[in-house]
């Protein structure tokens, strides 16, 4: 006759989550909000009410993937009773394994990881090649007194697919003579991603990194084209002595067309759908400027898809898993797309390059590209210009 083995709580394992930044999973009461709420639940069985409760007792098992699986949506975040920060939770077991040592990072990830800790971008190009995208374009670099410093996502400056918003950025703040200035190789990774992914001292490293380049260009005001740019500036470097004025370009946009500095010359024909990113919605609440944006230019029709605003669904590329193989039918960005096909939208309008990217390889993978097509607010403004 088989016997149950009975585990027994390890607070040793506990006390580690609770230091690496999990002390609200005390607060959790089970009640499973969490894992009705996951966006995972379209795809595949994950409980999120599960893991926290193995946290609580301190027996997690830190070589199973689903440490790895949140995409730190923050859905389940808004909804949660108790206010347990799931995000942070999750952080913290992802540090036990990162910083600890107590599991295995995915491989791809470990690779991202070390090209952002050796040259400063998840994409393990040359900190000298940063300002390549920029080199015919005639922009100065920010010193102090400079209005406004732009600062473009890494996939913006070094990925050829995604470079086109950087350019469309310039070309729309030329246009609305704003006085803007860029940055060189002294600047890095924002790390947002990889604090969610577990690696805390390197994050701390990235963002006193820019903190200091920032300072010493005189910065006061930074317009970014990244969400996880605009989340991590303005709610974590303050953490760290980095206190600056942060604009999304989707309010930035707003600002420029309200004031009269941003005039439309065309029309764009086209029926659109906007998706809300996580970090641009539910971290910071900016869903009606964007829509406003769209709805004022000339001859757009702006439809929604099912899931929008706050109950928008997530693209799956935040919290690391952007650089974590997500297998052939649990995609978020597949379901997405079909989503935005569903309204007969032409264009799938974004606001951030990891969407940009998630969408486009959907858009690839399912053979979409005659029904739909991924755009940028950036280029979208830029086309009526």
């Amino acid at each position: 006759m088989s016997t149950m083995e009975t585990l027994a709580p390890s607070m040793e394992v506990v006390d580690i989550i609770k230091e690496e930044g999990g002390d609200t999973l005390k607060l959790c009461y089970q009640c499973g909000a969490c894992s009705a709420t996951c966006p995972w639940t379209y795809v595949r069985n994950f409980f999120v009410r599960k893991l926290i409760h193995q946290a609580q007792l301190g027996l997690v098992d830190f070589e199973d993937e689903d440490v790895w699986r949140c995409v730190a949506c923050s859905l389940c975040v808004d909804r949660c009773p108790r206010g347990v920060k799931i995000i942070d939770v999750m952080r913290a077991l992802r540090r036990v394994v990162v910083e600890v040592g107590a599991g295995v990072v995915p491989h791809t990830l470990r690779i991202t990881l070390k090209n952002i800790a050796g040259v400063g971008n998840p994409l393990g190009e040359p900190p000298g090649k940063r300002t390549d995208w920029a080199k015919d374009l005639g922009l100065r670099t920010h010193t102090p007194g400079t209005e406004v410093l732009y600062f473009p996502c890494c996939y913006q400056v070094y990925d050829p697919s995604v470079r086109r918003v950087a350019l469309a950025t310039v070309h729309v703040l030329k246009e609305a003579d704003v006085d803007f200035g860029i940055l060189g190789d002294n600047v890095v990774c924002c790390g947002e991603s990889i604090r969610k992914a577990g690696t805390e001292s390197l994050f701390k490293n990235l963002a006193q990194t820019n903190i200091s380049a920032f300072t010493e260009a005189g910065v006061k005001k930074i317009v970014v084209t990244s969400p996880h740019c605009y989340h991590t500036f303005r709610d974590e470097y303050p953490e760290l002595g980095g206190n600056f004025e942060v604009i999304h370009f989707t309010q930035y946009l707003a600002e420029l067309i309200t004031e009269g500095r941003l005039k439309f010359t065309k029309e764009l024909d086209k029926k659109v759908t906007y998706h809300d990113s996580c970090c641009l919605g539910r971290y910071a609440g900016i869903y009606d400027t964007p829509r406003q944006v769209l709805e004022s230019i000339p001859g757009l029709e702006l439809v929604e898809m099912g899931d929008n605003h706050e109950y928008s669904l997530c693209c799956g590329g935040c919290a690391g898993r952007l650089w974590i193989e997500t297998k052939k039918g649990e995609r978020f960005s597949d379901l997405r797309l079909e989503q935005a096909i569903e309204t007969g939208a032409g264009v799938l309008a974004v606001a951030c390059p990891y969407c940009m990217l998630n969408f486009e390889d959907s858009v690839l993978t399912l053979d979409k590209g005659d029904v739909i097509e991924v755009r940028d607010m950036a280029e979208l403004v830029q086309a009526v210009i």
